[in-house]
């Protein structure tokens, strides 16, 4: 039976870049593995016939021979550019390494000396109070950093000595195991991916190259920032290795509890405490705010647990337009330590507030009521 067009066998066109011929490939190849189809005749017909029209393709030279003379340029029969049936070529193990390399995990094989790695973000938290949240500031912070030894500078090896080719990797930094179809690539296990060991370390720095110390930071706080928000400073993490770049440092804000308010996003929140006569008679009182002191009336006849709502006097956002508002919410006073005078002043007051009906107490006659309704 006549092959089919290797173009049409991978679902690309005649002009296909190289990339192109190699992705369509390995999807087809993850498709009709025969490890992921055991019992799949067909599949495995399917996988041999990508396989061949890969191994064909992905070769320069064969890919010529192919597209000038059809399957017999490449026909070993014909004696053309080789057998496509004679193993896994330089280009099919390529692409079947990446394939399992997906798999595994390993998102493709790096090439071409010492895998590099991203160094580690760190974070820092920084505890501030409610009105430096509220205001914003700049401080100065201190993190570790390291620095390049100076006694071996930066080689990792005693003076007089120097870093050799890993003799496992081969100074790739990356081993391969191969079983079978399988091949794995992981980091070396000797090296560590750096692709070099050092016979004789260098003792200030224990071969690593580099040598801990602390470095100052500054750092702006923007006006409105909220607990457990996070401020990014680029490239002040952990250094990378092999030539990585560094990681990042996050700043990690926690707002200290304060004495009055508590925050609720731009909203601020606080108990006032008045009198029983204020509360009673009504009149101005003070309240603290993040900008000072305001005035406002009580209305006569004040129940303690009232809130009052005053606007614009919480705190704007780093996200917001506007800022948020003040609730304060009254808690009414029971005096303590009385004098006789005083505790006689409110016997009498407290009779005449009885004689006078539900006038007075409209609250509890209320709540009475509801009681004897319970109970009947």
């Amino acid at each position: 039976m006549a092959k089919r067009d290797f173009y049409e066998t991978l679902g690309v066109a005649k002009n296909a870049s190289d990339e192109e011929i190699k992705k369509a490939y390995r999807k087809l190849a993850m498709k009709y593995h025969p490890d992921r189809n055991p019992d799949s005749k067909q599949a495995e017909d399917k996988f041999k016939e990508a396989k061949e029209a890969y191994e064909m393709l992905s070769d320069p030279q064969k890919r010529e021979a192919y597209d000038r003379f059809g399957h017999a340029g490449v026909d070993p029969n014909v004696g053309g550019a080789g057998g496509a049936g004679a193993g896994f070529g330089g280009g099919f193990s390529d692409a079947f390494g990446d394939i399992f390399g997906d798999i595994f995990g390993g998102g493709g094989r790096q090439r071409g000396g010492p895998q590099v790695y991203r160094g580690a973000d760190l974070r820092y938290n920084l505890d501030i109070t409610l009105e430096q949240a509220a205001n914003g500031f700049e401080t100065t912070i201190r993190v570790p950093s390291w620095d390049e030894c100076e006694t071996c500078h930066g080689s990792g090896a005693k003076p007089g000595t120097s870093p050799t080719t890993c003799a496992t990797c081969g100074g790739h930094g990356q081993v391969r195991m191969q079983q079978g179809f399988f091949s794995i690539q992981q980091t070396c296990p000797k090296c560590h991916g750096s692709g070099k060991v050092i016979p004789d370390p260098c003792n200030p720095c224990a071969g690593s190259g580099r040598v801990k110390r602390n470095k100052t930071l500054e750092v702006k706080i923007p006006a409105g920032i909220d607990d457990g928000m996070r401020i990014r400073s680029t490239g002040n993490g952990e250094p990378g290795m092999n030539g990585g770049p560094p990681g990042d440092l996050y700043v990690e804000i926690h707002i200290k509890q304060h004495g009055v308010f508590q925050r609720d996003g731009d909203d601020l929140h606080c108990e006032m405490p008045i009198s029983f006569a204020k509360a009673a008679l009504g009149g101005e009182i003070e309240v603290p705010t993040l900008s000072g002191k305001v005035s406002f009336s009580v209305p006569e006849g004040t129940q303690s647990g009232k809130t009052f709502r005053l606007r614009s006097k919480g705190i704007k956002g780093v996200r917001s337009g506007f800022p948020g508002d003040l609730f304060c919410h009254v808690v009414v006073e029971t005096p303590v330590k009385l004098t006789d005078r005083q505790k006689d002043l409110l016997r009498e007051f407290d009779q005449l507030t009885t004689e006078g009906g539900a006038k007075h107490s409209p609250q509890s006659k209320s709540w009475m009521d509801k009681v004897k309704e319970f109970f009947e």
